[in-house]
């Protein structure tokens, strides 16, 4: 039986066993779709990545698919940032620093990948926020009666608004003692956030820089969301809550007992670059062949 690498890593972690799970294939190819969305229900982290096409030269390629449990996403963040270490361990791991551009989908997304003895730090550049127009505090009771929050819970001088470098966010900024009151109720979130032109909402503490999130059925609140810190900085630029050099870091995962630290700052091309933390906790072999 032919053996198929796989390699459990925690990324934006400071320390192993904290940060958010991910399982990363490598030379899937031939794998059918049906197989990875499988594969990933298996494994029962947030995500799963597939990686194929690995070409080692200047700046290194591989292409990427992307899973949820319950779907197949056009971009992410954590999983490409636990792509490039590994590809990084696994590729080039004589070379202290990698450059790699990892394509999902019809996007190409540079990422650098540095060894630092027991762990990796990775950077991908998430290109620049496209901001749609702010959104009135009226328009969102739907959508605070979804996740169990009250006009009162959100910040009256800053809009919501949805942004995106990937994914489509409806941010709240909220009242830091509103955070841990959000609960997730009823089936139909999503069909209320594309009204908004939203594929997801995060809940925002821009006080203390503090993130939550979930899927739209509430089932699972994610641990640090990659996709949701692009945004997150692009909102504190944004209306200025932050100086435009400053660097960020974005506090998620308390709730779940997985404290995560996902920093992002802006270039001077104003492009968003988001980055943390990757540490191996095992690698195997899949020996359930597709």
């Amino acid at each position: 039986m032919t053996p198929f690498n796989y390699f459990h890593v925690d990324v934006f972690a400071e320390q192993p066993y904290s940060g958010n799970g991910l399982a990363v294939f490598l030379e899937t190819a031939n794998w059918q779709t049906s197989f990875m969305q499988k594969l990933t229900q298996e494994m029962q982290q947030f995500e799963s990545i597939f990686l194929s096409e690995i070409a080692i030269g200047d700046t290194h390629r591989a292409k990427a698919r992307i899973f949820t449990v319950e779907e197949e996403l056009p971009f992410a963040g954590h999983p490409i940032l636990g792509a490039a270490a590994v590809l990084h361990r696994t590729q080039v791991h004589h070379q202290t620093e990698s450059h790699w551009i990892i394509q999902v989908g019809s996007r190409d997304i540079a990422v650098t990948s540095k060894y630092c003895g027991n762990h990796y730090f990775c950077q991908m550049n998430q290109g620049k926020a496209r901001i749609q127009t702010a959104r009135k505090h009226e328009e969102l009771d739907s959508i605070l009666s979804r996740i169990g929050l009250q006009q009162t819970d959100l910040i009256r001088d800053l809009p919501p608004q949805v942004i995106s470098t990937g994914l489509d966010y409806l941010i709240l900024p909220i009242k830091s003692h509103a955070i841990d009151r959000i609960r997730i109720c009823g089936n139909d979130l999503e069909a209320e956030l594309a009204k908004l032109h939203a594929k997801f909402v995060f809940i925002f503490d821009v006080e203390k820089h503090e993130i939550r999130t979930w899927d739209n059925a509430g089932r699972m609140e994610d641990i640090a969301t990659g996709s949701a810190a692009g945004p997150a900085a692009a909102y504190l630029y944004h209306h200025g809550i932050v100086d435009q050099t400053q660097t960020i870091h974005i506090q998620q995962g308390r709730f779940r007992q997985r404290p995560s630290v996902l920093t992002a700052m802006k270039n001077a091309n104003d492009e968003i670059l988001v980055s943390g933390g990757v540490w191996g906790i095992n690698a195997g072999y899949l020996e359930a062949r597709p």
